[in-house]
C-alpha cells in the first residue's frame, strides 16, 4: 500500500510539471537509469566486462550489426577475449578464438540452448516441429534421417548431376546464353543463388521436384534468407514487408514438396532411396514409435535444401568474385583440373566423385572461401543455467546468451597469417584438421569430432554441426570444376572484389557483384 502510495505522489508531482520538462523528463530517464545499470553492473566480479553504450535496449547492435568483425575486433583490444555486450534487449557474452568455440559448443545441454536461442527465428521460415522448433533429441534424429542421402554412393550419383544442371544453366540464363554468346557479363549474386538451387533441389529432391522449381524458387529462398536478420532475433512476427515476403516464400515452397509428397502418397510411387523425399517418406519414424507427419518432411525439406542453398550460393558467389581478382590462381586450377581429367580423354563431361578427391587446389580453394567468408559469422546460445567461465570468475546468468563467432577467428592474424589476403595454397603448408583432438561422439546421426579447439570451423562444431559438410564440397566442387573448364573470367572493368554485407546473418557480397565471362577453347556448351 505504502509502494501504490508513492507512485501516485510521483505521478501527481510530475504532472505539476510544464509539459516540455515532461517530455525531457520522459526521454532523460531512460538514459539515466541505464547509465545506472551499467555502473553497477561494472561492480560486480562475477560479470565479464560490459561494452558501454548510450542508446538503451538498442546497445551495440548498430556497431555489431554493420561490421561485426571489426566490432569483435575492437572489444577484444579493451576487454579481452571474453566481454559482453547488449543486442536489442540482450545481453550477448562473446568469447572470441578457439577457447570460445569450446566453450560454448562443448558446453553441456542442459546449460546452453540452440533451440531456445533460434526457434523464435527459425520456425517462421522451416516450419513447425522440425530443427530448433523441436526437443533437441528429436532434431538429432532428424539429422539422420537427413543424412540418409548424404553418403558416398549418392555423391557419385550427385556429381554428373550437378554437373548436367550447371551446363543447361550456361546455356538458359540470361548471364550466359552460351549457345548464343562467346563472352559477356554476369551478376554472381543472381547466377549463384539460381545455380545451387537447381543442382542441389535435382541431386537431393530428385527430378520430379527439381521440374517444380523454376528461377523464382531461388528469390523465394533469399526471401527466407531475410529472414534471418538482428531484429528478427527479437521481433520474429513485425507487420513489415520483409516478413510478409518471408511468409510467402515459406508457403509456396511448403505447397511445392507436399504437392509432390500427396502425389506419391496417392499413387504410391514411393521408391526408398531415390531420392531425399522418398527416404524421409520411408524412414522418418523417431526411436519412440511417433512418425514425422508430411507437412513436418516437407518443412525439414525447406530446412536441408536451405542449408545447401544459402551456404553453397554464398561460397560460390565469393570464389567465383575472388578468382576473378586472380587470374593465375584460375589458370592453375585449370590445369589441376584437365590433368586430372587427361587419362579420361580430358573431357570435364567425364568428371567423376573421384575426381574431385584428387584435386586438392580445387578443394584448398573452397577451404579458403570458407576461412575468409564464413556464411554465419555469430552462432548464438542461449543460457539455460548459470554458465562459469573457464579460469575465470565470470558467471553468464540464465537467460544471457552466449555468442561464438568461428569467422572472427577465421579472419584474424592471430591464428591465419596474411589472414585477409585470398590464397588457398596456404592450405597445402599447414594441417586442415579441425581438430587436435581426434576422439569423436555420435549425437545420433553419425560420428563427429568432440574437439572444437580449432581456429578454423567453418560448418560448426558439437551436436549443432552442420552434416552437409560433404555434400558442399561435392556440390561447391562440381560447380568450381565445372566453371574453370569452361570460362575465364575477370572482375568487371574498374572494380574490385566487394566488400562483404552482414545485414543478413548469412554473408553475402555487396552488390554490385559481376564478373566478365569468355569461353575457353575447351569449353563444350
Amino acid at each position: 500500500m505504502a509502494l501504490l502510495d508513492l507512485i501516485l505522489n510521483a505521478w501527481g508531482s510530475f504532472q505539476l510539471f510544464p509539459l516540455t520538462v515532461q517530455i525531457s523528463l520522459v526521454l532523460a530517464i531512460p538514459f539515466v537509469y541505464n547509465i545506472v545499470w551499467q555502473f553497477v553492473y561494472s561492480l560486480r566480479k562475477d560479470r565479464v566486462p560490459l561494452v558501454f553504450y548510450w542508446v538503451p535496449w538498442v546497445g551495440s547492435a548498430v556497431a555489431y550489426g554493420m561490421q561485426p568483425y571489426d566490432f569483435f575486433e575492437s572489444c577484444r583490444e579493451k576487454y579481452g577475449d571474453v566481454f559482453a555486450f547488449v543486442l536489442l534487449g540482450r545481453v550477448m557474452t562473446v568469447y572470441l578464438g578457439p577457447k570460445g568455440h569450446e566453450f560454448v559448443f562443448n558446453s553441456k545441454l542442459q546449460d546452453v540452448s540452440a533451440e531456445e536461442a533460434y526457434k523464435h527465428l527459425t520456425t517462421p521460415v522451416f516450419g513447425e516441429g522440425v530443427i530448433y522448433d523441436c526437443p533437441n533429441h528429436r532434431l538429432m534424429e532428424q539429422k539422420k534421417f537427413a543424412k540418409n542421402a548424404l553418403t558416398t554412393n549418392s555423391f557419385r550419383k550427385y556429381v554428373p548431376v550437378i554437373q548436367t544442371e550447371i551446363l543447361d544453366y550456361f546455356v538458359t540464363s540470361p548471364n550466359f546464353d552460351m549457345k548464343h554468346n562467346n563472352k559477356g557479363t554476369a551478376n554472381v549474386m543472381v547466377t549463384q543463388p539460381e545455380m545451387t538451387i537447381f543442382t542441389a533441389s535435382r541431386s537431393l529432391m530428385g527430378e520430379q521436384m527439381r521440374k517444380k522449381f523454376d528461377a523464382s524458387f531461388a528469390g523465394l529462398y533469399s526471401d527466407l534468407d531475410k529472414g534471418f536478420t538482428p531484429i528478427n532475433f527479437v521481433f520474429p512476427q513485425l507487420p513489415l514487408p520483409l516478413y510478409r515476403r518471408r511468409d510467402l516464400a515459406q508457403q509456396k515452397i511448403s505447397r511445392t514438396y507436399m504437392e509432390l509428397i500427396k502425389e506419391r502418397r496417392k499413387t504410391g510411387d514411393i521408391v526408398p532411396g531415390r531420392d531425399l523425399i522418398d527416404s524421409l517418406m520411408t524412414s522418418s519414424t523417431y526411436k519412440d514409435g511417433v512418425k514425422m507427419t508430411d507437412q513436418e518432411i516437407a518443412n525439414l525439406l525447406i530446412g536441408v535444401l536451405m542449408g545447401g542453398q544459402h551456404t553453397s550460393a554464398a561460397t560460390s558467389a565469393w570464389f567465383l568474385l575472388h578468382l576473378a581478382d586472380k587470374p593465375e590462381l584460375q589458370e592453375d586450377i585449370y590445369k589441376e583440373v584437365t590433368s586430372v581429367l587427361a587419362p579420361k580423354g580430358g573431357n570435364i563431361n567425364d568428371l567423376s566423385y573421384e575426381d574431385l578427391q584428387d584435386m586438392p587446389l580445387v578443394n584448398n580453394t573452397i577451404k579458403e572461401t570458407l576461412r575468409m567468408h564464413m556464411p554465419l559469422h555469430s552462432i548464438f546460445r542461449k543460457v539455460m543455467n548459470p554458465l562459469v567461465v573457464p579460469g575465470t570468475t565470470y558467471v553468464v546468468p540464465k537467460g544471457h546468451h552466449v555468442l561464438v563467432s568461428p569467422g572472427y577467428a577465421q579472419t584474424n592474424d592471430r591464428w591465419f597469417p596474411n589472414a585477409g589476403d585470398f590464397n588457398p595454397k596456404r592450405w597445402s603448408e599447414q594441417s586442415t584438421s579441425a581438430s587436435s583432438n581426434d576422439d569423436t561422439v555420435d549425437y545420433g546421426f553419425g560420428a563427429v569430432s568432440k574437439g572444437v579447439s580449432s581456429p578454423y570451423l567453418p560448418f560448426g562444431g558439437g551436436r549443432h554441426r552442420c552434416i552437409g559438410e560433404q555434400f558442399a564440397y561435392v556440390q561447391l566442387g562440381t560447380i568450381l570444376a565445372t566453371f574453370v573448364y569452361n570460362l575465364k573470367w575477370s572482375l568487371k572493368a574498374g572494380t574490385e572484389v566487394p566488400e562483404p554485407d552482414y545485414q543478413s546473418m548469412v554473408t553475402l557480397p555487396q552488390e554490385p557483384a559481376e564478373i566478365t565471362w569468355e569461353k575457353r577453347e575447351t569449353c563444350v556448351v
